[in-house]
């Protein structure tokens, strides 16, 4: 089936339970629930991961034995590492836009609460524009001193000190069109990596003719930011605290969020996208 919105949380590391995290974020991860998501809605959600830097080792055993339980891992062909998420997010939009024939390709990180079908509909906003990218965009301070979070080693390339980047979209959430997924897998081996994952995304488009969107409805934060916007009837696309860079305490919290600031799951089935 051709013309679909794919949505695909990206665990932040290996150890991370999966199936838990998928009941957390209200996403279907059941079997029958996912392939009704997927038939009906045109919804792919997979849980993106690589592999340990030890080959078949424990977590690499334990994460084949949950995936041959629940089948909801997209395994890419990748040593994890956090300095290393650049590469990952070459090797996801590669991978994916080879394996499904969609409309946007998505990345969310999994300690982030999303409306999917107020994703869907904004996404659905966007579907003639051949070249798009969505997202919170940004323009944060490049870093040069070693050691602290966040650290540019090549910030002499974005010019004198004190310079901020280019705008790009915020790492916890964004989407991006076919058009510009399939550019990465024809170009990766050549598309410079730095050490931050979100601005090596938003370099790769720079010099091309993209649209890009600057929704803040990706970046609410969490009650009682998303809950006001909420009974408003401005219902958030996704919430998290910029001070943990997603949802702070996420395994307690995630439901709590989602009382609050979630769309219903009548909204999901009703949507038509």
């Amino acid at each position: 089936m051709c013309n679909r919105i794919w949505t695909i949380p990206e665990p932040k590391g290996l150890a991370r339970t999966t199936a838990m995290e998928a009941e957390k974020l209200n996403v279907v991860s059941e079997g029958e629930k996912r392939k009704k998501l997927e038939e009906e809605k045109g919804i792919i959600i997979r849980f993106v991961i690589g592999h340990s830097a030890t080959s078949r080792g424990i977590l690499d055993r334990a994460i084949e034995a949950e995936d041959k339980k629940h089948g909801d891992f997209l395994r890419l062909d990748h040593v994890e590492g956090y300095l290393e998420l650049s590469a990952k997010t070459k090797t996801y939009f590669a991978t994916a836009v080879n394996l499904w024939d969609a409309d946007f390709y998505i990345k969310v990180d999994d300690d982030v609460h999303v409306n999917i079908a107020t994703l869907g509909e904004t996404l659905v906003r966007h579907r003639s524009k051949p070249r798009v990218y969505i997202g919170c965009m940004k323009s944060g301070p490049v870093l040069s001193q070693k050691g602290v979070k966040y650290h540019e080693p090549e910030y002499w390339k974005f010019g004198e000190a004190g310079n901020k980047y280019f705008r790009h979209a915020t790492g916890q959430l964004y989407a991006i069109s076919k058009d510009l997924a399939t550019y990465i897998s024809i170009n990766q081996h050549v598309l410079h990596k730095y050490a931050n994952e979100d601005v090596s995304l938003g370099s790769w488009f720079i010099g091309l003719d993209v649209d890009h969107i600057d929704d803040q409805r990706l970046c609410c934060g969490t009650p009682p930011d998303c809950e006001w916007k909420t009974q408003a009837g401005n219902v958030c696309v996704a919430s998290f605290d910029w001070t943990c860079s997603g949802i702070c305490r996420s395994v307690e919290r995630m439901k709590e969020v989602h009382k609050k600031c979630g769309e219903g799951e009548k909204a999901l089935w009703s949507a038509s996208f």
